[in-house]
């Protein structure tokens, strides 16, 4: 069996380097892109796996990343979009939101610049979002970078919605010429979230007391492993967004939104062009 090319951002650390780990166990080119040189160098040299090198805050680097990724790999069987991180208000050098351009348009971007290669491959993007997208999320696309009511929870729940409203009409766009498109939530994962926000919610990921509550990142990674292994049309449905194995029983309202998913995909579009 030929081993798959599997490109996983954010996977110096936690539910991505955990899923990484598994996959590279399993025969898999797992491919590593991190932010960190030391942590991505030093997960990248204990599996004997490629590496890149991409920090998210500068479109740049992106820009970069999709084009050694382009020479690098001619296919790639799966991109997984899963590097993330909820942060204190600040603008990148970019001039957007940072929680907004780390979790949307740096992977957006990311994307749509392998899109001509993911074609060719009949690729899989599996998305890794969160339920912040129901419980905080309601995006304004005349307001993405939320300027009129930012807190660290909204704009983390902005971008998380936007992930999965992506992932949709990236199915819907693509799906007929061989794209399958999911995004998920991996349930609530002591990860190094919460380092650097200003949110109430970063008790959770950064005090002894909060993590008792949170899975390892080993769970979080066999579920993003779960969406990577698994086969479009019976394990998931492309176009679809899951609470860890199972599709949600309430989301979001907008996430049904068919011309919100198009319009925010323009509006990113310009935004990054």
């Amino acid at each position: 069996m030929t081993s798959r090319t599997i490109i996983i951002t954010g996977a110096s650390d936690g539910i991505g380097a955990a899923a990484a780990r598994r996959l590279r166990g399993q025969g898999e080119n797992v491919v590593i892109v991190g932010r960190n040189p030391r942590r991505t160098n030093a997960i990248a040299d204990e599996l004997g796996a490629p590496r890149h090198l991409a920090d998210f805050t500068e479109l740049a680097q992106v820009r970069r990343l999709a084009a050694e990724l382009r020479e690098a790999y001619p296919r790639i069987d799966v991109l997984a979009n899963n590097a993330g991180q909820n942060f204190r208000r600040e603008r990148t050098g970019d001039g957007f939101e940072k929680t907004l351009q780390v979790n949307h348009l740096a992977p957006f971007l990311l994307t749509t610049l392998l899109l001509d290669t993911l074609l060719a491959s009949k690729a899989t993007l599996v998305q890794t979002s969160s339920e912040a997208s129901r419980i905080f999320g309601r995006l304004d696309l005349d307001d993405l970078g939320n300027e009129r009511r930012w807190t660290a929870d909204k704009a983390y729940g902005d971008a998380k919605l936007a992930n999965i409203l992506f992932t949709r009409e990236l199915h819907r766009r693509y799906h007929d010429q061989g794209l399958n498109a999911v995004s998920f939530h991996p349930g609530n994962v002591a990860t190094s979230m919460g380092s650097d926000t200003s949110s109430p919610t970063r008790f959770l990921w950064q005090t002894w007391l909060g993590r008792r509550f949170l899975a390892a990142p080993e769970v979080g990674g066999r579920t993003l492993a779960h969406y990577i292994d698994g086969t479009p049309g019976q394990t998931w449905q492309s176009g679809a967004y899951y609470v860890v194995d199972r599709v949600p029983k309430k989301t979001n309202p907008q996430i049904e939104d068919a011309v919100l998913a198009q319009e925010l995909w323009e509006r990113s579009a310009s935004l990054v062009a």
